[in-house]
């Protein structure tokens, strides 16, 4: 029970692109770092009324 191969990464890339698509995954990511930029942008607005 050693770590993972790279065949073994090889395989959960694949699944993840047949799962997703590769038009999903680039709009998915833009998603995640939008939810980021507004997190950050609210840690800030809390800093400045504080």
């Amino acid at each position: 029970m050693g770590s993972f191969s790279i065949w073994h990464w090889l395989i959960v890339l694949a699944v993840v692109l047949l799962l997703f698509g590769r038009g999903k995954i680039p709009e998915l990511m833009g998603d995640v770092a939008k939810g980021i930029r507004d997190f950050r942008k609210g840690l800030k607005d809390d800093d400045a009324a504080a």
